[in-house]
C-alpha cells in the first residue's frame, strides 16, 4: 500500500513542538498536551446541545404547524454546518479547535470536543444531509400523520449524537453518543411499533449494533488503559503497543464492522428498509453507518502499520464490497438494490479509511464526502417514486424519465457520481483509490485486483438502478404518476449538483482530505484532481466502467445464478438469536426459582467467582496490617462472630431476628469505638426498627422454622457460599484500606472547607449536613417512610385482632379465633 504500514503521526491536527509548517490551535489545555487559553468558547458544545432542545420544541410545534415542524427543525443542523465551516474553514488543513466543558476538573473528569478536519468533513455530512433529510420530510410526511412530532424529535437527536460523536475526544464520550444513535435508529425503524415487520428490523439492527457497541466499549477501556489515557487525541499522538492492544483492536473493530454493515454482520442494513425512507437516507448516507467507518479513519493513522488492524480491515472491506455488489445485481426493489450498494460502499469505504497511508486517507476522505452526497440523493429519489407511483418495483417501473426529467437528471448524476463517472466526485474519490494501491506490491495488486471487481458492480448496479427506475420498459404502459413539486426534487438535486460541483472543484475539498492525510508521512503528496493525465490508474477507470456497462447488459444472466453460498448471513442471526433464547431460557429456569435464597447465593457465588478471584490474584497485600487497633474491639467482634455463627443455628424465628439484632448493634458498637458516634447511631435506630418491624410482622408467621435441610441435603451449600462472601468481603477491606496512601482530592477539599465555610470541626458531620445535605435528607426520609410502616402495620394488627359486633352476633364467643384464625394463617 502507498507508504506502506508504516509507522504513522498519530494526531495530525495538534503540531508537535519544534514541527514545521504545524499550528497549534487547540483551545483549552487537557490530557493531551498544552494548549491555549479557550477564551470560554463553547460553541460547538452549545450546537449539539441546540439539537437536544430543539428535539423538545419541535413536537409542540407539530401540533400546531404540522408538517412544518421538520423544516423548523432543519434550522439547527444547517446552522450547525455554517458554524463548524466558520470555525474550521480558515485553519484548515493542519489546525484543531478543542472546547473543554469541566464537569470535576479536579479529578479529570471533562467533556471535551475536537474540530479537525475528518471531524469536519463528518459534520459537513451529519449536519448537511441531515438538513437535507428533514426539509425532505416535510413533503414526504402526509397533512395531519401521526408521529410528525415524534419522527422529527428523534431525527434531531439523532442528528445531535452523531454530532457529539464525530466531534467527542474522549472514549467515553464517544460511547455514549454511539449507543445514542443506535437507539434512535431503534426509533426511527420500528415507528410507532404498529407493523410486525418494523418491529423485528430495529430489533435486528439494535441487537447487532449493540452487541458490537459493547465489544467496541470494552476495546477502548483497554486501549486508554493500556496508553494511559482516554482522550482519543493523546492516545493516537503516542499508540501503545504489546500487551493487550492486539485483542482491544480486534474489540473496536468489531464494533466498527457491526455499525457499518460490514460481512457478517451486514443482514441488518436491507431488513431496515422497511422505515421511511427519508430515514434510511440518514440512517445510510450520513448517520449511523458512517460511525464505523469514523471510527476506523479515527483510529488507523495510531495503528495501521499493525497486522492485527489493517488485515482485517483489508479482508472484511473487501469481502463486503464483494457480497453487497454482487446482492444489489440481484434485486428488484430499488431500496434493497441501494442497501446492498451501500454495503458495498461501506466496504470500499473501510477498506480506505483503515488501510494507512497518505493516498489512501486523501482517497478516504474524497469518497466518504462523495458517498453522503450520491447516496442521499438517491435514497430520497426512491422515496418519490415510491410516494408518487405506488411501488419501488424495478419491474414494474417504466417511463418515469420522460414524466420526470428534472428528478430524473438529479438521480442520474448521483448514480454517476456512486458509478465513478467523471467529472463527478466520486470519479475523483476512485482515482485517488486506484492510485493509493498501484505501487505493485502482491498485497497492494490484490487489494487494487478487489478494489477493481467491486467497482465493476458498482457501475452495474448503478446502470440497473437508473435504467429500472426511469427507463422505459418494452411492452409496457407509463406509469401514471403526478409531477412531483420543489419540496421533493430540491433535496435532491442539492447534494447531487454538490457532487458535480465538487467533482469539477476539488481543490474545495482538498484541504480537508489533505488534513487527514498529514497523518501520515509522504514524500510525495498526492492532490485531488480531475485529470491527471493519460495514467494506468485512468485506463483502469475506464475499463471498469466498460466492464461494468457490460456486466448490466448480462444482468439477466446475473440473476439467474443462483446464490453464492447455502450459508445466509440472515439465517446465522436468526439462529444465533433462537440460541440466546434457549440459553436464557436454560439459565433462567435453573436460576429464577422463586427463592430468596438462591438468588442470593447465585450473587454472591458470582461476586467470589469473578471479580474476587481476579482481584485475590492481582493483589498486592499492604505490609504492617494489625489484629486489632485497641482491646474493645476483640470482644465486640468475637460477639458478632459468635451471633452470626449461632443464627444459622436457631429454630425460633424471633430467636433469629434478636441474634440477627445483636450483630448490628454490634457494629454499631465498633462504629463507636472508631470515633464515628453518628455512624453508631443510625446502626442503632436501623436495627431497633427493624427489630419493631420484624417482631411485628413475626406474629403472622409459626414461631419456629422448618424441621432443617431436607434428607438428601448432604452438602451445606449455603454455609459455604456465605462464608467465601464473608471472607472475601473481609479481605477486601483490609486490602482496600491498606492499600489507602493518602486521601483522595475530594476527601482533602472537605478537610480544607469543613472548618471555614461550614464552622465544623467533625469532618464527617459537616459532609452529613452541609456539603451532601440532600443524601442525608433521603436518608431521614428513608427512615420516616419506614416508621411509618412499621407503625401502620401495628395499627392493622390491632385492628384486625378488635372483634366487631357481627362476629359477636354469628358465632358463639372464642369460635372464631379457635377456627377462622389458623385457617387465615394457612392461607397466607
Amino acid at each position: 500500500m502507498q507508504n506502506g504500514r508504516s509507522r504513522v503521526l498519530a494526531d495530525s491536527w495538534s503540531a508537535e513542538p519544534g514541527e514545521a509548517g504545524r499550528r497549534d490551535l487547540t483551545k483549552s489545555d487537557g490530557p493531551a498536551g498544552p494548549a491555549s487559553g479557550n477564551g470560554g468558547d463553547l460553541r460547538m458544545l452549545i450546537a449539539i446541545a441546540a439539537h437536544f432542545a430543539m428535539a423538545l420544541v419541535v413536537p409542540l410545534l407539530a401540533r400546531r404547524w404540522g408538517r412544518a415542524a421538520f423544516l423548523v427543525g432543519a434550522v439547527v443542523p444547517a446552522a450547525t454546518l455554517v458554524l463548524a465551516l466558520v470555525m474550521a474553514v480558515p485553519h484548515l488543513p493542519h489546525g484543531a479547535l478543542t472546547e473543554s466543558l469541566g464537569w470535576a476538573p479536579a479529578i479529570g473528569l471533562e467533556l471535551v470536543v475536537r474540530l479537525d478536519a475528518l471531524a469536519l468533513l463528518m459534520v459537513v455530512l451529519v449536519s448537511g444531509v441531515g438538513a437535507v433529510v428533514l426539509a425532505y420530510f416535510a413533503s414526504y410526511a402526509h397533512p395531519g400523520e401521526p408521529g410528525i412530532g415524534r419522527n422529527a424529535a428523534v431525527l434531531l437527536v439523532f442528528a445531535g449524537a452523531m454530532l457529539g460523536l464525530v466531534l467527542a475526544d474522549n472514549v467515553f464520550a464517544l460511547y455514549v453518543c454511539w449507543e445514542l444513535t443506535t437507539v434512535c435508529s431503534f426509533l426511527l425503524i420500528g415507528e410507532d411499533g404498529e407493523r410486525r415487520a418494523a418491529r423485528r428490523a430495529a430489533t435486528q439492527a439494535l441487537l447487532v449494533t449493540a452487541a458490537g457497541g459493547l465489544a467496541m466499549l470494552l476495546g477502548l477501556i483497554l486501549l486508554g488503559t493500556a496508553a494511559g489515557t482516554f482522550r482519543i487525541s493523546a492516545l493516537l499522538a503516542d499508540p501503545p503497543r504489546g500487551g493487550v492492544v492486539p485483542v482491544a483492536l480486534l474489540l473496536v473493530l468489531l464494533g466498527a464492522f457491526t455499525k457499518s454493515a460490514q460481512i457478517p454482520f451486514h443482514p441488518w442494513l436491507p431488513v431496515v428498509m422497511v422505515a421511511p425512507t427519508p430515514v434510511s437516507a440518514y440512517l445510510h448516507a450520513a448517520a449511523m453507518v458512517k460511525a464505523g467507518v469514523y471510527l476506523v479513519a479515527r483510529l488507523a493513522p495510531g495503528f495501521a502499520d499493525l497486522a492485527v488492524w489493517w488485515v482485517p480491515v483489508v479482508v472484511v472491506g473487501l469481502g463486503s464490497m464483494l457480497l453487497g455488489g454482487y446482492r444489489a445485481l440481484r434485486e428488484h426493489d430499488l431500496k434493497r438494490l441501494l442497501a446492498f450498494g451501500t454495503v458495498s460502499q461501506l466496504g470500499f469505504l473501510t477498506v480506505l479509511a483503515g488501510a494507512g497511508g497518505h493516498v489512501t486517507a486523501v482517497a478516504a476522505a474524497a469518497m466518504v464526502l462523495a458517498h453522503g452526497l450520491f447516496k442521499s440523493a438517491l435514497f430520497l429519489t426512491v422515496g418519490v417514486i415510491d410516494e408518487r407511483a405506488g411501488t419501488r418495483d424495478l419491474r414494474e417501473l417504466s417511463g418515469l424519465g420522460r414524466r420526470w426529467p428534472v428528478l430524473a437528471g438529479g438521480a442520474a448524476l448521483a448514480g454517476a457520481s456512486m458509478a465513478g463517472l467523471p467529472p463527478l466526485l466520486g470519479f475523483v474519490g476512485k482515482e485517488a483509490a486506484f492510485e493509493a494501491f498501484s505501487s505493485g506490491a502482491v498485497v497492494d495488486v490484490l487489494v487494487l485486483a478487489g478494489l477493481a471487481v467491486g467497482s465493476v458492480l458498482t457501475v452495474g448496479y448503478t446502470l440497473r438502478f437508473l435504467v429500472g427506475a426511469f427507463g422505459t420498459r418494452a411492452g409496457s404502459e407509463p406509469v401514471r404518476a403526478s409531477r412531483p413539486g420543489v419540496g421533493f426534487t430540491g433535496p435532491v438535486l442539492l447534494p447531487a449538483v454538490a457532487g458535480l460541483g465538487l467533482g469539477l472543484a476539488p481543490g474545495l475539498v482538498e484541504p480537508l482530505a489533505a488534513g487527514y492525510a498529514a497523518a501520515y508521512p509522504t514524500d510525495h503528496p498526492y492532490h485531488l484532481a480531475l485529470w491527471h493525465g493519460w495514467t494506468p490508474t485512468l485506463l483502469l477507470s475506464a475499463a471498469v466502467l466498460v466492464l461494468g456497462a457490460l456486466l448490466y447488459r448480462a444482468g439477466r444472466a446475473v440473476v439467474a445464478v443462483p446464490p453464492l453460498s447455502p450459508v445466509r448471513a440472515q439465517q446465522g442471526y436468526r439462529g444465533a438469536v433462537r440460541g440466546l433464547e434457549w440459553l436464557a431460557r436454560a439459565v433462567t429456569a435453573r436460576t429464577q426459582v422463586g427463592s430468596l435464597p438462591v438468588y442470593l447465593g447465585v450473587i454472591l457465588s458470582a461476586v467470589v467467582l469473578v471479580p474476587g478471584a481476579g482481584l485475590l490474584v492481582g493483589a498486592v497485600w499492604p505490609d504492617g496490617v494489625r489484629v486489632w487497633d485497641t482491646p474493645l474491639q476483640l470482644p465486640l467482634a468475637l460477639l458478632v462472630a459468635l451471633a452470626a455463627l449461632t443464627v444459622v443455628r436457631a429454630r425460633q424465628r424471633l430467636t433469629a431476628v434478636l441474634l440477627t439484632g445483636l450483630v448490628g448493634f454490634g457494629i454499631g458498637g465498633l462504629f463507636l469505638i472508631y470515633g464515628a458516634p453518628d455512624l453508631a447511631l443510625a446502626q442503632f435506630l436501623v436495627e431497633s426498627l427493624t427489630l419493631v418491624v420484624f417482631v411485628l410482622v413475626l406474629r403472622r408467621f409459626p414461631r419456629t422454622f422448618g424441621r432443617g435441610r431436607a434428607a438428601g441435603d448432604r452438602v451445606p451449600v449455603k454455609p459455604l457460599i456465605a462464608g467465601a462472601g464473608g471472607v472475601l468481603m473481609a479481605l477486601m477491606a483490609v486490602l482496600f484500606s491498606g492499600s489507602r496512601r493518602e486521601p483522595p482530592v475530594a476527601s482533602e477539599e472537605y478537610v480544607a472547607r469543613a472548618g471555614e465555610e461550614a464552622g465544623a470541626s467533625n469532618v464527617v458531620n459537616a459532609i452529613l449536613v452541609d456539603f451532601r445535605a440532600l443524601d442525608t435528607i433521603g436518608e431521614i426520609t428513608v427512615l420516616a417512610v419506614a416508621a411509618t410502616g412499621a407503625a401502620s402495620l401495628a395499627l392493622l394488627l390491632h385492628r384486625a385482632h378488635r372483634p366487631g359486633p357481627t362476629d359477636d352476633e354469628q358465632h358463639p364467643a372464642g369460635e372464631e379465633d379457635r377456627a377462622e384464625v389458623p385457617t387465615r394463617e394457612r392461607r397466607r
